[in-house]
Protein backbone atom coordinates (compact mmCIF):
# COMPACT_ATOMS: atom_id res chain seq x y z
CA UNK A 1 0.00 0.00 0.00
CA UNK A 2 1.39 3.25 -1.68
CA UNK A 3 1.28 6.18 1.51
CA UNK A 4 1.33 9.73 0.65
CA UNK A 5 1.45 11.25 4.74
CA UNK A 6 1.43 15.18 2.35
CA UNK A 7 -2.88 14.77 1.95
CA UNK A 8 -3.56 13.84 5.73
CA UNK A 9 -1.87 17.23 7.13
CA UNK A 10 -4.83 19.12 7.73
CA UNK A 11 -6.60 16.52 9.48
CA UNK A 12 -3.40 15.40 11.18
CA UNK A 13 -3.02 18.69 12.83
CA UNK A 14 -6.59 19.03 13.50
CA UNK A 15 -7.76 15.98 15.17
CA UNK A 16 -4.74 13.37 15.81
CA UNK A 17 -4.25 13.68 20.43
CA UNK A 18 -0.93 13.50 21.27
CA UNK A 19 0.60 11.47 24.44
CA UNK A 20 -1.09 12.22 27.60
CA UNK A 21 0.37 14.18 30.46
CA UNK A 22 1.42 10.40 32.12
CA UNK A 23 3.83 9.25 29.25
CA UNK A 24 5.91 12.27 29.90
CA UNK A 25 5.90 11.26 33.46
CA UNK A 26 6.67 7.84 32.98
CA UNK A 27 9.84 9.59 30.87
CA UNK A 28 10.80 11.55 34.25
CA UNK A 29 10.50 8.64 36.37
CA UNK A 30 12.54 6.33 33.49
CA UNK A 31 15.56 8.63 33.87
CA UNK A 32 14.48 10.96 31.59
CA UNK A 33 14.35 14.69 33.26
CA UNK A 34 12.83 18.11 31.97
CA UNK A 35 15.30 19.66 29.77
CA UNK A 36 14.68 22.67 32.23
CA UNK A 37 17.86 21.94 34.19
CA UNK A 38 20.45 22.68 31.46
CA UNK A 39 19.74 22.74 27.64
CA UNK A 40 19.47 19.59 26.29
CA UNK A 41 18.91 18.79 22.99
CA UNK A 42 15.77 16.35 21.52
CA UNK A 43 15.31 15.04 18.40
CA UNK A 44 12.18 13.59 17.50
CA UNK A 45 11.95 11.09 14.25
CA UNK A 46 8.52 10.78 12.35
CA UNK A 47 7.26 13.95 13.99
CA UNK A 48 4.53 14.45 11.79
CA UNK A 49 2.46 17.71 12.99
CA UNK A 50 5.15 17.38 15.90
CA UNK A 51 2.86 16.57 18.99
CA UNK A 52 5.64 14.93 20.68
CA UNK A 53 8.18 17.06 19.81
CA UNK A 54 5.95 20.07 21.06
CA UNK A 55 5.70 18.01 23.98
CA UNK A 56 9.17 17.95 24.78
CA UNK A 57 9.51 21.79 24.27
CA UNK A 58 6.99 22.80 26.46
CA UNK A 59 8.92 20.64 28.71
CA UNK A 60 12.27 22.89 28.12
CA UNK A 61 13.97 20.76 25.46
CA UNK A 62 16.02 21.97 23.13
CA UNK A 63 14.23 20.04 19.84
CA UNK A 64 14.60 18.89 16.58
CA UNK A 65 11.34 17.26 14.54
CA UNK A 66 12.48 14.99 11.55
CA UNK A 67 9.68 13.93 9.09
CA UNK A 68 9.63 13.26 5.18
CA UNK A 69 6.54 15.23 4.47
CA UNK A 70 6.84 19.29 4.18
CA UNK A 71 3.38 19.64 4.00
CA UNK A 72 3.03 17.79 7.73
CA UNK A 73 6.07 20.06 8.59
CA UNK A 74 4.45 23.13 7.48
CA UNK A 75 1.65 21.80 9.83
CA UNK A 76 3.62 21.59 12.82
CA UNK A 77 5.44 25.25 12.72
CA UNK A 78 1.87 26.71 12.66
CA UNK A 79 0.97 24.43 15.71
CA UNK A 80 4.09 25.23 17.26
CA UNK A 81 3.63 29.41 16.53
CA UNK A 82 0.08 28.40 18.29
CA UNK A 83 1.51 27.17 21.40
CA UNK A 84 3.95 29.34 21.72
CA UNK A 85 7.11 27.02 21.56
CA UNK A 86 9.73 26.82 18.65
CA UNK A 87 11.39 23.81 17.17
CA UNK A 88 13.70 23.16 14.70
CA UNK A 89 12.64 20.63 11.68
CA UNK A 90 13.85 19.20 9.12
CA UNK A 91 12.48 17.38 6.09
CA UNK A 92 14.47 14.15 5.64
CA UNK A 93 14.24 10.19 6.35
CA UNK A 94 14.68 8.50 9.42
CA UNK A 95 17.20 6.23 8.51
CA UNK A 96 19.77 8.34 6.91
CA UNK A 97 19.19 11.97 8.52
CA UNK A 98 22.04 13.70 7.64
CA UNK A 99 22.46 15.52 11.01
CA UNK A 100 25.64 15.36 12.80
CA UNK A 101 27.11 12.54 14.80
CA UNK A 102 26.98 12.15 18.79
CA UNK A 103 24.49 15.80 18.59
CA UNK A 104 21.53 14.52 20.46
CA UNK A 105 20.85 13.79 24.44
CA UNK A 106 17.37 12.20 23.49
CA UNK A 107 16.04 10.93 20.52
CA UNK A 108 12.31 9.97 20.26
CA UNK A 109 10.22 8.25 17.98
CA UNK A 110 6.40 8.25 18.83
CA UNK A 111 3.62 5.66 16.83
CA UNK A 112 5.82 5.19 13.65
CA UNK A 113 8.51 3.44 14.03
CA UNK A 114 6.35 0.14 12.35
CA UNK A 115 7.38 2.95 9.12
CA UNK A 116 10.87 2.61 9.22
CA UNK A 117 13.93 0.23 8.23
CA UNK A 118 14.03 -0.93 11.25
CA UNK A 119 18.03 -2.19 11.81
CA UNK A 120 18.67 1.17 9.89
CA UNK A 121 16.95 3.41 12.31
CA UNK A 122 18.56 1.74 14.86
CA UNK A 123 22.43 2.15 13.50
CA UNK A 124 21.39 6.21 12.79
CA UNK A 125 19.90 6.30 16.36
CA UNK A 126 23.12 5.30 17.88
CA UNK A 127 25.29 7.68 15.68
CA UNK A 128 22.81 10.49 16.36
CA UNK A 129 22.88 9.53 20.06
CA UNK A 130 25.65 11.42 22.93
CA UNK A 131 27.38 8.75 25.06
CA UNK A 132 24.93 8.08 28.03
CA UNK A 133 22.09 9.71 25.67
CA UNK A 134 18.64 8.24 25.39
CA UNK A 135 16.62 6.80 22.76
CA UNK A 136 12.41 6.18 23.40
CA UNK A 137 10.34 4.27 20.76
CA UNK A 138 6.71 4.98 21.28
CA UNK A 139 3.54 4.58 20.11
CA UNK A 140 -0.06 5.19 21.00
CA UNK A 141 -2.47 2.69 19.40
CA UNK A 142 -6.03 2.68 19.49
CA UNK A 143 -7.91 -0.71 21.07
CA UNK A 144 -10.48 -2.58 19.02
CA UNK A 145 -12.15 -5.03 21.38
CA UNK A 146 -15.54 -6.71 21.02
CA UNK A 147 -17.95 -3.98 19.78
CA UNK A 148 -16.41 -0.68 20.34
CA UNK A 149 -15.92 2.16 17.99
CA UNK A 150 -12.30 1.03 17.28
CA UNK A 151 -13.80 -2.34 16.06
CA UNK A 152 -16.53 -0.61 14.05
CA UNK A 153 -13.98 2.09 12.19
CA UNK A 154 -11.22 -0.51 11.16
CA UNK A 155 -13.99 -3.12 9.38
CA UNK A 156 -15.51 0.20 7.43
CA UNK A 157 -11.72 1.25 6.89
CA UNK A 158 -10.72 -2.60 5.55
CA UNK A 159 -13.84 -2.55 3.53
CA UNK A 160 -13.07 0.72 1.74
CA UNK A 161 -9.43 -0.10 1.63
CA UNK A 162 -8.66 -3.33 1.17
CA UNK A 163 -4.88 -2.89 0.96
CA UNK A 164 -4.59 -1.48 4.74
CA UNK A 165 -2.23 -3.65 6.38
CA UNK A 166 -3.39 -3.18 9.65
CA UNK A 167 -2.00 -6.38 11.14
CA UNK A 168 1.53 -5.05 9.86
CA UNK A 169 1.04 -2.15 11.89
CA UNK A 170 1.26 -2.11 15.81
CA UNK A 171 4.31 -2.15 18.02
CA UNK A 172 5.88 -4.41 18.96
CA UNK A 173 8.20 -5.06 21.76
CA UNK A 174 10.79 -7.30 19.86
CA UNK A 175 12.23 -4.37 18.45
CA UNK A 176 14.32 -4.11 20.97
CA UNK A 177 16.59 -7.14 19.77
CA UNK A 178 16.99 -4.47 17.26
CA UNK A 179 18.10 -1.23 19.01
CA UNK A 180 20.39 -4.23 21.48
CA UNK A 181 21.68 -5.22 17.93
CA UNK A 182 23.63 -1.91 17.32
CA UNK A 183 24.77 -1.29 20.92
CA UNK A 184 22.11 0.32 22.55
CA UNK A 185 21.49 -0.77 25.75
CA UNK A 186 17.78 -1.76 26.20
CA UNK A 187 16.83 -0.84 30.07
CA UNK A 188 12.83 -0.58 30.17
CA UNK A 189 9.91 -1.64 28.43
CA UNK A 190 6.15 -0.23 29.98
CA UNK A 191 2.94 0.37 29.05
CA UNK A 192 -0.83 1.59 30.06
CA UNK A 193 -4.28 2.21 29.10
CA UNK A 194 -5.92 5.46 28.57
CA UNK A 195 -9.36 6.71 27.13
CA UNK A 196 -9.14 9.72 24.90
CA UNK A 197 -12.63 11.77 24.11
CA UNK A 198 -13.15 12.52 20.58
CA UNK A 199 -16.21 14.00 19.45
CA UNK A 200 -17.84 12.47 16.35
CA UNK A 201 -16.10 15.15 13.94
CA UNK A 202 -12.97 14.88 16.01
CA UNK A 203 -13.15 10.94 15.45
CA UNK A 204 -13.67 11.20 11.80
CA UNK A 205 -10.94 13.73 11.45
CA UNK A 206 -8.60 11.24 13.19
CA UNK A 207 -9.71 8.35 11.05
CA UNK A 208 -9.56 10.38 7.58
CA UNK A 209 -5.82 10.83 8.69
CA UNK A 210 -4.76 7.41 9.21
CA UNK A 211 -2.55 5.49 6.69
CA UNK A 212 -5.27 3.57 6.28
CA UNK A 213 -7.89 6.41 4.69
CA UNK A 214 -6.30 9.97 3.20
CA UNK A 215 -3.01 8.75 2.90
CA UNK A 216 -3.62 5.94 0.39
CA UNK A 217 -6.61 6.66 -0.73
CA UNK A 218 -8.30 9.29 -3.61
CA UNK A 219 -10.18 12.14 -2.41
CA UNK A 220 -13.42 10.62 -4.01
CA UNK A 221 -12.78 7.33 -2.03
CA UNK A 222 -12.08 9.33 1.52
CA UNK A 223 -15.36 11.24 0.62
CA UNK A 224 -17.68 8.12 0.32
CA UNK A 225 -15.87 6.68 3.35
CA UNK A 226 -16.34 9.55 5.46
CA UNK A 227 -19.90 9.66 5.01
CA UNK A 228 -20.31 6.28 5.74
CA UNK A 229 -18.19 6.43 8.52
CA UNK A 230 -20.33 9.88 10.04
CA UNK A 231 -23.75 7.80 9.50
CA UNK A 232 -21.89 4.53 11.22
CA UNK A 233 -20.88 7.06 14.02
CA UNK A 234 -24.19 8.51 14.87
CA UNK A 235 -26.57 5.12 14.30
CA UNK A 236 -24.47 2.86 16.71
CA UNK A 237 -22.35 5.39 18.80
CA UNK A 238 -24.63 8.40 19.07
CA UNK A 239 -22.91 9.57 22.37
CA UNK A 240 -20.31 12.43 22.50
CA UNK A 241 -18.01 12.17 23.39
CA UNK A 242 -16.23 8.86 22.72
CA UNK A 243 -14.26 7.24 25.00
CA UNK A 244 -11.81 5.84 22.95
CA UNK A 245 -9.97 3.25 24.44
CA UNK A 246 -5.72 3.74 23.57
CA UNK A 247 -2.45 1.70 24.94
CA UNK A 248 0.71 3.68 25.50
CA UNK A 249 3.78 1.67 24.54
CA UNK A 250 7.43 2.37 24.80
CA UNK A 251 10.55 0.75 24.53
CA UNK A 252 14.05 3.07 26.88
CA UNK A 253 17.16 2.73 25.82
CA UNK A 254 20.41 4.26 26.21
CA UNK A 255 23.81 4.17 24.49
CA UNK A 256 26.37 3.59 27.31
CA UNK A 257 29.40 5.53 27.89
CA UNK A 258 32.59 4.13 26.98
CA UNK A 259 34.77 6.43 29.49
CA UNK A 260 37.05 5.29 32.04
CA UNK A 261 34.17 5.60 34.38
CA UNK A 262 31.97 3.05 32.78
CA UNK A 263 28.56 3.67 32.01
CA UNK A 264 25.77 5.82 33.39
CA UNK A 265 22.55 3.22 33.06
CA UNK A 266 20.00 4.38 34.60
CA UNK A 267 18.26 1.38 37.26
CA UNK A 268 17.41 -1.62 36.49
CA UNK A 269 14.27 -2.65 37.88
CA UNK A 270 12.12 -2.76 35.52
CA UNK A 271 14.42 -5.02 33.21
CA UNK A 272 12.18 -7.69 31.36
CA UNK A 273 12.73 -11.28 30.01
CA UNK A 274 12.23 -11.95 26.70
CA UNK A 275 9.05 -14.13 28.23
CA UNK A 276 7.73 -10.69 29.31
CA UNK A 277 7.95 -9.01 26.41
CA UNK A 278 6.14 -11.42 24.50
CA UNK A 279 3.40 -10.95 26.87
CA UNK A 280 3.59 -7.21 26.91
CA UNK A 281 3.25 -8.39 22.87
CA UNK A 282 -0.32 -9.07 22.83
CA UNK A 283 -2.55 -6.32 21.70
CA UNK A 284 -4.42 -5.63 19.55
CA UNK A 285 -4.44 -2.13 17.76
CA UNK A 286 -2.91 -0.53 14.36
CA UNK A 287 -1.87 2.38 15.28
CA UNK A 288 -2.34 4.36 12.16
Amino acid sequence: MKVNWDSTAGDYASFRAGFPAEFYDRLAGHGILSGREAPKRALDLGTGTGTLARGLALRGWRVTGLDISAEMVTAARQLDAAAGVGVDYVVARSEATGLPATAFDLVCAGTCWHWFDKPAAAREVYRLLKPNGRLVVAAMEWQSRPGNVVAATSELIRRHNPQWPDHQLGFRFEWAEDLSAVGLAVFDRFQFDAAVPYTHEAWRGRIRASAGVSASLGPAAVDAFDREHAALLRMRFPQEPLAVPHRILAIVACKESSSSGGPQRPPQKHMTDRRRIASLARHAAPPS
